[in-house]
């Protein structure tokens, strides 16, 4: 049975390109699934962000978060 989707992309971290589900390779190199091969492409700045809001919700659950660290009513 393949359990692959023809819907799912991959990046292959160690190859630097973007792969359908059914021509990944070992865990360890892929980043995904995302639903498209530009997701896959654009992995980096998806990573990036969710990295920064993680630090960001443990420097506030840590207490380390200033006033100035938190966004204003102006700015959203």
């Amino acid at each position: 049975m393949n359990d692959t989707r023809d819907d799912e992309w991959y990046w292959n971290l160690e190859k630097g390109v973007a792969v359908p589900a059914a021509e990944r390779g070992p865990s360890e190199h892929m980043m995904g699934p995302y639903p498209s091969r530009a997701e896959a492409e654009n992995w980096k700045s998806k990573v990036e962000a969710r990295n920064e809001t993680w630090d960001d919700a443990d420097e506030e659950w840590r207490g380390e978060r200033d006033e100035d660290d938190l966004p204003h009513d102006d700015e959203e």
